[in-house]
């Protein structure tokens, strides 16, 4: 790291209680970091995201964001893009349109909708256009087998990209849901993020 002391802050997304949500790190002040500076921060804290605030350089944003696994950059992602808005915000950050912060990131321009202008208000953000494709036999049947499903549980899936690459299931039943006890290291195995979700006879991924 550069020896410039740089804010860091530890967020807990989805939960207004503390270790009970989905942890974020944020640097605050990531400009004059390199890549690889980044990543090996990254790497150190663990974490599933970690993201840095920089500059923006289009026109609209109020600040831009680059997000970081321990082991490669995302375009976008949701916990992220909520996350450093809540610390941006509770650093001080001022939206320069009110009741809206504008994130710039790799995938465009994200707006985050802030109900009064606060850290502490509820945020909402319109996510970029997802692209989609069909998964592979071997990706489903991996998938299953990591959740302990069947085939014939499964009405549809799907690849899903808009920053992340998602593996979207939708499960014929609801409570089996509930039921599941999945095997975590072999999802992190499969490299990508799996959904599940139930369906109805109008729900299609098509």
């Amino acid at each position: 790291m550069n020896p410039k002391a740089r804010r860091f802050m530890q967020i807990d997304v989805f939960s207004s209680s503390a270790y009970k949500g989905n942890p974020l790190a944020v640097v605050l002040d990531g400009e004059g970091l390199s890549d690889a500076q980044m990543q090996s921060f990254a790497r150190w804290t663990n974490l599933s995201e970690t993201t840095f605030v920089l500059p923006p350089t289009q026109p609209g944003a109020d600040y831009r964001v680059r997000i970081f696994t321990p082991g490669t950059e995302l375009p976008f992602a949701g916990h992220p893009t909520l996350g450093t808005c809540h610390a941006w915000l509770q650093a001080g950050g001022k939206p320069k349109q009110e009741g809206q912060v504008i994130q710039e990131c790799a995938k465009g321009l994200i707006p985050i909708r802030v109900d009064d202008g606060q850290a502490s208000a509820p945020l909402a953000f319109a996510a970029p256009q997802s692209t989609r494709r069909a998964a592979s036999d071997e990706q489903l049947r991996s998938a299953l087998a990591a959740l302990g499903l069947r085939r014939d549980e499964i009405v549809d899936y799907q690849l899903l990209d808009n920053g992340p690459l998602f593996l979207a299931l939708l499960v014929r039943d609801a409570d089996r849901l509930l039921e599941l006890q999945p095997d975590g290291a072999a999802l992190y195995a499969m490299n990508l993020e799996v959904g599940i979700g139930p369906a109805t006879h109008r729900t299609t991924l098509h």
